[in-house]
């Protein structure tokens, strides 16, 4: 590993790390053997190849991960991407328990990594589903009829804030909590305003 290429924000990050330290370290060993630039980004170790996002080492509860931004483009020979929701499009994990499991699968993740530079030295982008493609739960439709400004006041939404309210309304289970959310939110969206402005 060549230390002209750590980044000193990495190495704080690794200090504070009170889980996952070992296995986060394994992983950032085995990504800059990769020839990739090391950066710190969204609070987290992100890798680059020519100033583009290829993977981010994170760590949660149950696990640690390797996020490849554009992991929904590769081939994944071995199965061992996964889609961390449904509404995830273009990353993809691997995921992780022990370090013991990172030094077995290290050439297989080096593997995946080369793969990723590849897409991004031939230049694939991920096509996101349109706005169009997802389904406005029945309730919202029906809120439409009642209320024919508010079909204005969405559609002149940017699209990512359509998806915002879509996931969020549709992710609900029980018609009553889809209605509540919709309730709730008709102000900021008769605003022209987002889930989260």
């Amino acid at each position: 590993m060549a230390t002209s290429k750590l980044n000193p924000k990495v190495d704080g990050f690794l200090r504070k790390a009170k889980n996952w330290k070992e296995e986060f370290e394994a992983l950032r060993e085995i990504v800059l053997d990769c020839d990739l630039t090391e950066d710190f980004k969204w609070m987290h170790p992100c890798y680059t190849f020519e100033d583009k996002n290829v993977v981010i080492i994170h760590g949660f509860k149950e696990y640690c991960a390797l996020l490849f931004h554009k992991g929904s483009l590769l081939k994944d020979p071995h199965g061992i991407l996964i889609q961390q929701t449904e509404n995830v499009q273009a990353a993809r994990q691997i995921r992780f328990t022990n370090v013991e499991q990172i030094q077995e699968m290290q050439l297989m993740i080096k593997e995946y990594i080369y793969e990723a530079i590849d897409v991004e030295k031939a230049g694939l982008q991920v096509e996101f589903k349109k706005t169009t493609e997802y389904t406005v739960p029945e309730e919202l439709e029906n809120k439409f009829v009642e209320i024919p400004e508010l079909k204005e006041a969405f559609e002149a939404l940017t699209p990512g804030r359509q998806r915002a309210y879509l996931f969020y309304f549709s992710g609900a289970k029980q018609s009553k909590t889809r209605d509540a959310r919709i309730e709730k939110y008709l102000p900021n969206i008769l605003d022209g305003k987002g889930l989260d402005d």
